[in-house]
């Protein structure tokens, strides 16, 4: 049973009942020897036959035929997340497309479109039971693909498939197709069911027209005004936010994204590249990495706590181990889905056959983005005659944008643009700004993703060309 510490109460029983027997010592060693090794781990020649027989077949099922069998292998597991989530790590890295979960397409388990894309079960998403997702099918299948969420809510079982799970598909992306957004779902989702309600009572009471007959209680159209609105789609980190909260994992996106261009000023050299250029095991430099903490394990050393973090940053994961000292001051730091910055000594870790790396440093992201910057960069252009117009108006949001955040370290250029000039303006001293993720929010809500930058290089103004002085000698006049 793996249990050392019996084994070694046995071995002596084994040793000296050899000896009563006539056994000779060393065969009576070399046998129990054996014994302990198998204790460890082992199996019998048949159970290691059958193994490889399976690892063969779907080893090759998996180069054949890849995307079915990850499609397999995904509904097998499909109750629980953590492994779905690793699973969808491996369609990535085996190049195949993954399509989000969708009312018309999907089933209940993972399906395919083609032998490159796996197509999401509706059955993987959180907070969606089995009755409600058969309800939707049967509805489907019977009526053919859903129009939009009126036709949607009208035609499912609403008492299989009430409001909650209704909001868990929107945030999962499964009702995309029959909207502009999923804002603009989530605010008409209310609306649409009350209808569905309605429509669903009159039926049940036969409505009867004048002359005897039933009438025909045709589907309740939505109010126009309502129905014909359309919200602003949310943020990108709250669209993903949902994603994680009913799928266990970001389909659409993924955080890191947003400040790829920082990470690669902050790092120098990105996780992926890193562990396959890094020379030789052994090697101990100094490093810093960037990323998504997508998992974190406490414990304990003889040294004091510690913990365990891997850091994700789209092109590869690294481990990254805080200790004693370190661990407290930043316990607070090391949660999953907090975007670290972390600078430590960089080691082959034989156990894992991997390398990691052990901390000196963790910062948060907008911590290393106050150090490491140069400047916040604002592109404001007003070379359209209308836009030129409301110049008033937008640099006094700009300046309502700022306020809050006065008193960092980080200066403020503005790059201005109108049809006569342009020019690269740094705010005074008084307008120095803590460059946190709510600012640059904000900032990019009132210009546009494009217009707001952290730039880690100094700005360097053009320099105008030489002027040459004028020769004070006389000009002698040329006699022709």
């Amino acid at each position: 049973k793996k249990k050392q510490a019996e084994m070694d109460k046995q071995r002596a029983v084994f040793e000296k009942g050899a000896a009563e027997r006539g056994v000779d010592a060393r065969t009576a060693t070399h046998i129990f020897d054996l014994m302990d090794k198998f204790a460890g781990y082992g199996f019998n020649r048949s159970h290691s036959a059958a193994y490889a027989l399976v690892s063969y077949q779907t080893l090759w099922l998996k180069a054949h035929y890849p995307a079915a069998f990850m499609a397999a292998v995904l509904s097998a597991d499909m109750d629980n997340t953590d492994k779905v989530v690793t699973l969808i790590d491996e369609c990535r890295a085996m190049r195949l497309a993954v399509l989000p979960p969708a009312v018309n397409r999907s089933r209940f388990r993972f399906t395919v479109a083609d032998e490159r894309t796996v197509v999401y079960g509706i059955g993987a998403i959180k907070g969606v039971g089995e009755s409600a997702i058969e309800a939707m099918l049967q509805a489907r299948e019977e009526g053919g693909p859903f129009r939009d969420l009126w036709d949607f809510c009208r035609r499912i079982d609403l008492h299989k498939a009430n409001r909650r799970v209704l909001e868990a598909l929107v945030r999962a992306g499964a009702l995309d197709e029959l909207g502009e957004n999923r804002a603009t779902l989530m605010e008409r989702l209310p609306m649409a069911v009350k209808l569905a309600e309605q429509h669903k009572e009159s039926q049940a009471a036969g409505q009867v027209d004048l002359f005897g007959g039933v009438a025909d209680a045709g589907a309740l159209e939505p109010d126009p005004q309502l129905a014909g609105r359309v919200w602003d789609e949310w943020e990108e980190e709250e669209r993903l936010q949902g994603e994680k909260e009913t799928l266990g994992l970001y389909l659409t996106g993924h955080p890191v994204n947003r400040v790829d261009a920082e990470i690669d000023a902050l790092t120098g050299l990105r996780i992926g590249p890193l562990l396959t250029t890094t020379k030789g095991r052994g090697e101990r430099e100094q490093r810093t990495v960037a990323g998504l903490v997508v998992a974190v394990r406490h414990g304990k050393t003889q040294r004091g706590p510690m913990a365990s973090l891997t850091l994700d940053d789209r092109t590869g994961r690294m481990e990254v181990a805080v200790f004693s000292e370190l661990y407290e001051q930043v316990r607070e730091l090391l949660a999953v889905d907090r975007m670290l910055a972390i600078t430590g000594t960089l080691s082959f870790d034989d156990y894992r056959d991997s390398w990691s790396l052990r901390a000196s440093e963790v910062r948060t992201l907008e911590q290393a983005r106050e150090a490491a910057a140069d400047h916040l960069l604002l592109r404001l252009s007003l070379d359209d005659p209308a836009t030129y117009e409301g110049g008033t108006a937008l640099i006094r949001g700009i300046r309502e944008a700022l306020a809050p955040f006065r008193g960092g370290r980080l200066p403020v250029q503005v790059e201005y643009r109108q049809p006569a000039a342009c020019a690269r303006l740094l705010l005074g001293e008084e307008w120095r700004v803590q460059p946190t993720e709510e600012l640059l929010k904000r900032l990019r809500h009132l210009l546009g993703n494009e217009a707001v930058a952290v730039s880690y290089q100094r700005f360097e103004p053009p320099r105008a060309p030489a002027v040459r002085e004028p020769d004070p000698r006389p000009r002698l006049a040329a006699v022709g």
